[in-house]
């Protein structure tokens, strides 16, 4: 386990727009904003289709992660995640989880995986809340498969990277 204490910035609100790609849009928000850390306590959203980490068959090794994806329509969704950079190209890397409902014939049926991919069909309300320190980066972890995990860095590294930012 590995704990730091987070010192928060701005606490910041979103609305997508009926249309909007989900992670473009994010990424859109996150440049214009100057957001490069964070994390997301919250967000509701429709979405006219959505695509999520799940499989459908055996998996092969279950220790291994899913990389399939599950495509869903016309779901209300609730959500939230983390918000971490990636100096080498410049982006913000979100790692977002939800919970998605049918709205029609299945509706009581519920999903909940890894957000991949979403288009806004009314709206996404979403809370950002920024971190200043420590940096928050998520490198792949070629002991787990890969798998990109979120990390924190020491103070020194957001003051150079703020250096970079106001220079």
């Amino acid at each position: 386990m590995r704990s730091y204490e987070l010192t928060t910035g701005r606490t910041l609100g979103v609305a997508f727009d009926h249309g909007d790609d989900f992670f473009p849009t994010l990424a859109e928000f996150c440049r214009s904003n100057g957001v490069r850390h964070g994390y997301i306590p919250m967000f509701i959203a429709g979405f006219a289709e959505a695509e999520i980490v799940g499989a459908c068959e055996k998996l092969e090794d279950p220790e291994a992660p899913v990389w399939s994806k599950v495509h869903l329509a016309g779901v209300e969704a609730m959500g939230c995640g983390t918000l971490a950079y990636d100096a080498e190209t410049d982006t913000v890397l979100p790692h977002i989880h939800t919970s998605l409902g049918e709205k029609a014939a299945r509706s009581a049926n519920g999903h909940t995986s890894h957000l991949l991919s979403a288009q806004v069909q009314f709206l996404v309300e979403m809370l950002v809340v920024e971190v200043i320190s420590p940096v928050m980066t998520r490198p792949q972890n070629p002991d787990l498969y890969n798998v990109p995990l979120l990390t924190f860095g020491p103070l020194a590294a957001h003051a150079a990277s703020a250096a970079v930012q106001s220079g």
